[in-house]
């Protein structure tokens, strides 16, 4: 079998097989095109390096309604063009923000410099249940595709939920 350059080998390994969950998800992620303009923008000057966010909005029935995203640092140095660590600093900053506003944290974004937009086995090590996990492929310095994973039911993997675009 011939790997795509941009998948590499581990990304068929049975540790990141046994993350993914197939069966379908009811929940969607919908976000305006200005949201993933940004995080397109921001991943492509972040490549090769991993960059990494916020999704702000709400947690409703259908799914995760998004109306901003916010940069944040990744404080991962040593690995940082294969792993992030997201700010906790920013991370309060901004949840300290929305206090009182009808809008919360309820998603981290990241990017895969020369990877596909397939989940980490690390990424379930820190994945937190009710959050959208968008991850967008950078490949050569160009977005390739953003997909959204969540935790699933039994939180031991991520199932791909669907992305509305929105004006």
């Amino acid at each position: 079998m011939t790997l795509s350059k941009f998948e590499p080998e581990r990304f068929r390994s049975t540790a990141y097989l046994a993350i993914i969950d197939d069966t379908s998800a009811s929940e969607q992620l919908f976000m305006p095109q200005t949201s993933i303009d940004l995080i397109r923008q921001q991943a492509e000057a972040g490549y090769p390096l991993e960059i990494c966010g916020l999704l702000i909005g709400a947690l409703t029935e259908e799914g995760w309604q998004i109306n901003d995203v916010r940069a944040v640092a990744n404080l991962n140095k040593d690995r940082a063009a294969d792993r992030f660590q997201l700010d906790p600093a920013a991370y309060q900053v901004i949840d300290r923000d929305l206090r009182g506003s009808n809008s919360e944290i309820v998603g981290v974004y990241h990017s895969h410099p020369d990877c596909p937009a397939k989940p980490s086995p690390t990424d379930m090590e820190s994945a937190w249940e009710g959050f959208a996990y968008p991850i967008i492929s950078v490949c050569n310095g160009q977005m390739e595709v953003l997909h959204c994973w969540a935790v699933n039911a039994s939180g031991d993997g991520f199932q791909q939920i669907n992305i509305v675009v929105s004006a």
